[in-house]
């Protein structure tokens, strides 16, 4: 099983930027799809950015999309969510997920439902004030 720990949130004002990072250990993420979700309170955890194994396909939803930016480096055994132009709405406690390991044939599909992801960190609080 692998472990995740989220780092990077805080408080930004509205307009500013933050960047997640998801270190990993236990096992390397090459093999792992993953996704990063937000869960405001009174709201359910929904998917903000996911990423094939490979690297070679990302999702965005569209609340975000333009705005955030996620990437992985396997060598480094991390993923990143790179957020500009926050907006008071973005305030969240943001997870890291990871589905896998994948196949070689799943190596460029990427999941955004919680259920399809069985590891999860413990969250970083971004808020955004306006």
């Amino acid at each position: 099983q692998v472990q995740l720990v989220e780092s990077g949130g805080g408080l930004v004002q509205a307009g500013g930027s933050l960047r997640l990072s998801c270190a990993a250990s236990g096992r390397t993420l090459s093999t792992y799809a993953m996704g990063w979700f937000r869960q405001a309170p009174g709201k359910e955890r929904q998917c903000v950015a996911a990423i094939s194994s490979n690297g070679g396909t990302q999702y965005y939803a569209d609340t975000v999309k333009g705005r955030f930016t996620i990437s992985r480096d396997n060598t480094k055994n991390t993923v990143d969510l790179q957020m500009i132009s926050l907006k008071p709405e973005d305030t969240a406690v943001y997870y890291c997920a990871a589905n896998g390991p994948r196949s070689i044939y799943a190596r460029s599909i990427y999941y955004i439902a919680p259920y399809e992801y069985a590891n999860w960190g413990q969250g970083t609080q971004v808020t955004v004030s306006s």
